[in-house]
């Protein structure tokens, strides 16, 4: 069964064409876009999205530590989890200078040449580096979108080594580039954990137990870019899909381009630049024994500006089991998922298979049909 759930990774280019090259400063002109980018009708874009009210969660008064407040926003947490995964938060305690810093890096990084930024190439199977358009591990429907990946630990004696990464892929003089992002992801690192004690609060484990999950958490750093499209209706940015992550902190600039599957239709979800897009993804949903949801989403774009986004994704340290604690299994909810640890998941989409909306069930048969033979 596990084996029809599977969707092997072609390595091979069709038709031993010429390796397609995703150069956005090229394609970005192209009036008739490769096929590779073409997406099935089902799965295309949908015209006059409807936009999706998303719970805004005021941070302020939980981190100065008010009580109140903390049972107010972990309540608003919670119901959103439990509808659809999405809310955003705002007076978040991340300095305004930083996130700048942040974008304009970005900037300069995507408005290298190709050559240049494949220094960083991600390499066949690792899930750090440049990749762009990941044309080196898919064949067909490609997201019309470059990334840069770099990995982010919370253990102290590693504290440069998103900075380390990116000056020995780089160059030394990517000394700055890789400072800022060494703090950016330490912000988001604090962030996430005090959302974590939010999401405990709300399921009803207290705020420490996740919180304390997390606290020194290996994860994961990407910078997005999305070049105009002269075919927008024809691709997407990024495919439908569920994060296999924990946790998701995304930053957009003011571009428009999200999109979540909610009620089933795709909702947009709108920029402010004042708040962070947080999302649950399949790693918490097991941890939560699968009540809090983790959502479809995707990104579209557009024929006349680039869209940029910061995403952070939290995930426990390398040798942490998943299981839930033992208040949220009980006769109505019994065990969902098997154990299973971050780095079992995170090779199951990197070498067999490609993430969407059924990655956590995928896993869980190739787990169980794995331990069985």
């Amino acid at each position: 069964m596990a084996v029809e759930c599977m969707k092997t990774l072609s390595h091979h280019k069709e038709d031993d064409q010429k390796p397609l090259v995703f150069d956005a400063s090229l394609l970005r002109y192209e009036t008739d876009i490769p096929k590779q980018f073409i997406w099935p009708d089902d799965e295309k874009p949908c015209p006059n999205t409807r936009e999706l009210q998303v719970p805004l969660i005021d941070l302020g008064d939980f981190l100065s530590g008010n009580p109140e407040a903390a049972m107010k926003a972990s309540r608003l947490v919670g119901e959103a989890c439990e509808k659809h995964g999405f809310f955003l938060v705002v007076n978040h305690g991340v300095k305004e200078s930083l996130i700048a810093d942040a974008h304009q890096y970005m900037d300069e990084f995507f408005g290298l040449p190709l050559s240049e930024k494949q220094r960083a190439q991600r390499k066949a199977g690792e899930h750090c580096g440049y990749a762009s358009s990941f044309t080196g591990r898919f064949s067909s429907k490609l997201p019309w979108k470059e990334t840069l990946s770099f990995s982010y630990t919370a253990d102290q004696s590693s504290s440069n080594v998103v900075k380390d990464y990116l000056c020995n892929a780089m160059g030394e003089e990517f000394d700055e580039f890789g400072r800022v992002y060494q703090d950016y992801s330490e912000a988001m690192s604090t962030l996430s954990i005090g959302i974590m004690e939010l999401l405990g609060m709300s399921l009803g484990v207290g705020r420490t137990h996740f919180k304390e999950f997390f606290g020194d958490n290996d994860s994961i750093m990407r910078l997005n870019y999305y070049p105009p499209c002269q075919k927008p209706d024809q691709t997407l940015g990024t495919g439908p899909h569920c994060d296999p992550t924990s946790l998701t902190i995304l930053h957009q600039d003011q571009v428009g381009g999200l999109e979540v599957f909610v009620d089933e239709e795709w909702r947009s979800i709108s920029p402010n630049l004042n708040a962070f897009v947080v999302n649950i993804g399949d790693t918490f949903m097991a941890l939560s024994n699968g009540r809090y949801k983790s959502c479809l989403h995707r990104a579209v774009v557009n024929s006349k500006t680039p869209r940029k986004s910061l995403a952070f994704f939290l995930c426990p340290k390398d040798d942490k089991v998943v299981k839930p604690p033992r208040e949220l299994i009980d006769s109505s909810y019994p065990r969902i998922y098997p154990d299973f640890t971050w780095p079992m998941l995170l090779e199951f989409t990197q070498k067999h298979y490609r993430a969407d909306m059924k990655t956590l069930q995928a896993f869980t048969n190739w787990l169980q049909e794995q331990r069985s033979s």
